[in-house]
């Protein structure tokens, strides 16, 4: 029986984990939950993850919610997939800052754009700052290329470039070249093109 468990739902943040997870190379099993029919309130999940959202990864005795942590964490344990960034390197405080750039200010600002609040925030009041900002930053560190640190694909372009890849598709991110060409990069992976064709069949 694999170590590694993956509670995922169909059309939801979980497709993040379960690319990751193909990055990795490791087995994993896959629990789905029927949002629909309530099975993410269930006692036995709300006891994995309190809030009643996917993905959750368990690992041996460690449970881990939240997109990012999760990507983080799986990066830290697995080494040897070279998805992260390691300790020693100067490199690590940008790579943990693109990480959670990714799951914070990207997706706030996109939340946002597409739930628009009735009177507009002073900027200072919340925290990703203003929308044109955050895209603007965005843009300028994906079009270095071909990802966030060069030839090395890390656990960060998994977050940046799943947001990127959202947030175009339902048309709540501009097509900015910078944004077309690095997520082309993002489709040519063989993990992610498994992982699409996963939870494609888990649709159908």
């Amino acid at each position: 029986m694999t170590s590694l468990i993956l509670y995922h739902a169909v059309n939801s943040r979980g497709a993040i984990a379960r690319w990751m997870l193909e990055e990795l190379g490791e087995p994993y099993e896959v629990r789905i939950l029927k949002l629909a029919d309530g099975d993410n309130r269930k006692p036995e999940f709300l006891a994995l993850n309190p809030m009643g959202k996917v993905p959750v990864v368990v690992h041996g005795n460690a449970v881990v919610s939240e997109s990012a942590a999760i990507c983080a964490y799986l990066a830290d344990e697995f080494p040897k997939a070279r998805l992260n960034i390691p300790v020693g390197d100067s490199r690590r405080g940008a790579y943990f800052k693109w990480l959670f750039f990714g799951a914070g200010p990207i997706e706030q600002a996109v939340t946002d754009r597409a739930f628009p609040r009735k009177d507009e925030p002073r900027r200072a009041a919340i925290g990703y700052g203003d929308f044109d900002s955050v895209i603007g930053t965005t843009a300028n560190v994906v079009a270095k290329g071909p990802y966030l640190f060069g030839e090395h694909f890390t656990a960060a372009d998994v977050i940046v470039g799943s947001q990127l890849r959202f947030g175009m598709m339902f048309k709540m991110i501009p097509e900015r070249k910078e944004f077309v060409d690095y997520v082309a990069h993002l489709a040519a992976r063989p993990a992610l093109q498994r992982a699409q064709q996963k939870d494609q069949a888990l649709a159908a």
